[in-house]
């Protein structure tokens, strides 16, 4: 299956594709565009698109104050152990004004935006950034 969002990721971004690889599609291809291209490249493409606030149309979106990683997990009924508490560390990170709901959150913020700042594709990033992910979720599953 093929999934795109926007160009350029940092913490759902990548936090997404992780989720779906590891729950939803393990063999999920991700295209990465501009977002004024993401509806007519999805289109084409046949991809599923994910994380574009800007875009009513994309629904597996943000809702509210909750990230679309957790957009991801309910649509999905995903359900594993640390799962809900992962996600909270997410949003906390990714959205401004959410950090309180997982101290956490603001060290996943700076490894996102040192990533960033390093200059990598969108890919390399995922690559690098999926370890961070399957760390996260361990301690996600044993915290109290």
């Amino acid at each position: 299956m093929k999934w795109i969002t926007r160009e350029h990721i940092k913490v759902d971004r990548v936090a997404c594709p992780w989720l779906i690889r590891r729950f939803i599609d393990p063999q999920a291809q991700f295209l990465f565009v501009d977002e004024s291209q993401l509806l007519e490249t999805a289109a084409r493409e046949n991809a599923t698109p994910f994380d574009a606030p800007r875009l009513s149309e994309v629904k597996l979106n943000h809702h509210g104050v909750r990230c679309s990683f957790e957009a991801i997990i309910e649509d999905y009924h995903l359900q594993a152990p640390g799962l809900e508490r992962l996600a909270l560390i997410v949003r906390a990170a990714d959205i401004k004004g959410q950090e309180q709901v997982a101290v956490e959150g603001i060290g996943l913020r700076a490894v996102a935006e040192g990533f960033a700042a390093l200059g990598l594709s969108d890919e390399e990033r995922l690559v690098r950034q999926f370890p961070v992910y399957d760390a996260l979720y361990e301690y996600a599953r044993q915290a109290p």
